[in-house]
C-alpha cells in the first residue's frame, strides 16, 4: 500500500485517504480498532478483527461441530430443566 503525509487536526482527528479506506474497507460511521504496535498506528475494521478472530477460533473446533448448535442444545437442555423445577 501507498504511503502518504497527512496532518493531525484538532482533538487529534486525521483524515484517512479515500484509497486507504477503500483498500481498508471502510466507510463513514464503520467501527475501526485503533492499535499502536512499535511506534505505529494501525487501524482495522471491526469485521476484519471479527473475520480473523473467527479463523483463529476456527483451527480449534473439529470439522462438522458447531459452536452455535452445541450452543443452542445447551440452551435448550437448561430451559427443559427450568420447566421441570416449575
Amino acid at each position: 500500500m501507498d504511503r502518504t503525509q497527512t496532518t493531525v487536526g484538532e482533538n487529534g482527528r486525521i483524515v484517512i485517504p479515500a484509497k486507504m479506506r477503500q483498500a481498508l474497507d471502510i466507510s463513514a460511521g464503520d467501527a475501526v480498532i485503533l492499535s499502536v504496535v512499535d511506534k505505529e498506528l494501525r487501524i482495522v475494521s471491526l469485521r476484519e478483527a471479527a473475520r480473523r478472530a473467527q479463523e483463529i477460533v476456527r483451527r480449534f473446533i473439529p470439522k462438522g461441530v458447531s459452536l452455535t448448535e452445541d450452543l443452542l442444545d445447551e440452551r435448550r437442555r437448561e430451559l427443559a430443566r427450568e420447566r421441570r423445577r416449575r
